[in-house]
């Protein structure tokens, strides 16, 4: 089901779920952005080239589908305008007791600073916080992802602490922030403190 919309900067955000026809799309805009996107995410084999290659996305997709469909998932692309523009995920899934999930996201660096990721990550916390009914989203950021920090910041999150060598990232253990917010700390919606703040718009 699509969250959204909202409009901020580049144009009118929707979260939609992936579809097999994204594949390339996907792999046009990963490979392109590979010197962004690369040394800030977790290591892993095979090459950047192979993984990102428009037949790796099928497989990526039925992952995907796989953990949603167990409930421990809700995988989205971010929509620009109609067209595909980016990634966020909701991880981790867990109810009871504990309601809670880990939010990530990239988004194209054609977009990038004119509000795209600010706004999916407002759009991802109300669902979160509204139909999932979850307590707490957090968040992991190395300290020198400046403009990663200026976005989850902007989204409400709060510094909660500092993981040490958390995640090989780029050929090392890198540190990385853990920031947090509860469903206390949001109250209305996300979204709606991003409309308040002039940073985006009601379609």
């Amino acid at each position: 089901m699509p969250v959204g919309p909202l409009r901020v900067p580049a144009g009118v955000l929707t979260l939609r779920p992936p579809r097999l026809r994204d594949g390339v799309a996907w792999s046009r805009i990963r490979n392109a952005d590979r010197d962004a996107l690369e040394r800030w995410e977790p290591s892993a084999e095979p090459s950047w080239e192979a993984r990102h290659a428009t037949t790796s996305w099928p497989s990526l997709r039925r992952s995907m589908r796989s953990e949603a469909q167990a409930g421990r998932m809700l995988p989205y692309v971010i929509e620009l305008d109609g067209r595909f523009c980016g990634q966020l995920t909701i991880g981790n899934v867990a109810h009871g007791a504990l309601r809670s999930a880990w939010i990530g996201y990239w988004v194209h660096s054609e977009v990038t600073g004119l509000g795209v990721a600010t706004g999916a990550v407002a759009l991802g916390l109300d669902h979160c916080f509204g139909p999932v009914g979850l307590h707490r989203v957090d968040a992991t950021v190395r300290p020198e992802n400046a403009a990663s920090r200026r976005v989850l910041a902007k989204a409400g999150f709060r510094e909660e602490g500092l993981l040490r060598r958390y995640l090989h990232v780029d050929g090392a253990w890198r540190d990385h922030l853990l920031v947090a917010m509860t469903v206390e700390e949001c109250p209305g919606s996300a979204a709606a403190r991003l409309v308040r703040d002039g940073r985006a718009w009601w379609t």
